[in-house]
């Protein structure tokens, strides 16, 4: 069915999406950065194969128990070939070890990948131990300038989809719904959501697509 005609029949019935809350994000910037980076990507969001460009960042997610608020934290590394997830972790904690994780998850799955790497200048990602990572995998480091959130356009466009798609709207009264929520929206979003920048494929179908012809 052509989108146009979705969109007249969502006019007719007064259907809208769901509404996009501005981006307050949880980046902690460093006060005495170790390691800052040129802006390498230089908003250049597309890559020519797999594990050529990789996007990474840190959101956060909130439950109640009782009236009682608390918060959960994503880190997740994106791939701008095919917009898979590469790697996350989910944490209590905004800390170094949640981002180192989520790189060590992603260099484990993809030994021989040596992407350049970009992110914001949240404290985790000028840490020098950070960087040493990067450039003991082979990377390239780059970093967005700063208040330019537009410099992590997908990633911050990923966040965006999971929040209006699975968060925005609902009050999770467990840690436990949650994570599921993220885990297996994750999961959907990599194997079954297709994108029409992708050829009206999913992440992994254009993945793999890629691997059998390369």
């Amino acid at each position: 069915m052509n989108d146009k005609r979705v969109l007249r029949i969502c006019r007719k019935k007064n259907i809208r999406s769901t509404i996009k809350y501005s981006n307050k994000g949880c980046t902690r910037q460093a006060s005495n950065p170790q390691f800052i980076a040129e802006n390498v990507l230089n908003r250049e969001f597309y890559a020519d194969a797999p594990n050529e460009k990789w996007l990474t960042d840190v959101t956060e997610f909130k439950y109640y128990i009782g009236q009682e608020k608390h918060k959960i934290y994503l880190s997740a590394i994106l791939d701008l070939y095919d917009r898979r997830i590469v790697s996350y972790v989910i944490s209590d904690s905004n800390n170094n070890a949640l981002v180192f994780d989520t790189f060590d998850k992603a260099i484990a799955r993809n030994p021989n990948a040596h992407p350049l790497c970009h992110s914001d200048r949240g404290y985790q990602y000028t840490s020098r131990t950070f960087h040493a990572k990067l450039e003991a995998a082979g990377m390239t480091q780059s970093m967005s300038r700063v208040a330019k959130c537009i410099d992590n356009g997908p990633m911050e466009g990923f966040w965006g989809i999971i929040k209006r798609e699975r968060y925005y709207g609902k009050k999770f009264t467990s840690r436990e719904a949650l994570v599921k929520m993220i885990e297996d929206y994750i999961e959907y979003y990599n194997c079954k959501r297709l994108q029409r920048n992708l050829g009206v494929l999913t992440p992994f179908e254009k993945h793999e697509q890629y691997m059998l012809v390369a």
